[in-house]
């Protein structure tokens, strides 16, 4: 179900809690949330809709992926980006790193560890971000 974007930036500066399997309606909203914005928007976390969850969903080369708990282990090549955020009005500096490692639980909950490097590194930190409760 497509839901309502948040805006509240004192909500969106509490950190998430962890997610569970009772949390896949969560997942779901938020695929669909994310296609019905897609001409402006390539990743979201929960808390984007109000579900204070620590999953996210992102556009992995033109496929929309699910990360539950996702945690970032190791960064590399550091760089200034800006960023624009459907949740905020305007853009903003945010540091980001060119190669990340991240360890998370797919979409049936199996723990993976993947490599991202790019454009799809600078979403999936930007969510992760969310996720921490960093307002970006």
């Amino acid at each position: 179900m497509i839901k309502p974007i948040m805006t509240n930036e004192i909500f969106l500066a509490r950190p998430s809690e962890p997610a569970t399997t009772a949390d896949a309606q969560t997942a779901q909203d938020l695929l669909d949330t994310l296609a019905a914005h897609a001409h402006e928007c390539v990743g979201m976390a929960a808390n984007m809709i109000g579900v204070p969850k620590r999953i996210i969903v992102f556009d992995d080369e033109g496929t929309h992926r699910i990360m539950y708990n996702p945690e970032i282990v190791s960064s590399a090549g550091a760089y200034d980006a800006e960023e624009g955020c459907l949740s905020l009005i305007g853009r903003r500096p945010s540091t980001r790193y060119r190669t990340i490692k991240v360890c998370y639980e797919d979409a049936d909950f199996h723990e993976r560890t993947k490599t991202y490097t790019g454009w799809t590194a600078q979403i999936i930190q930007h969510e992760i971000d969310h996720t921490n409760g960093i307002v970006i």
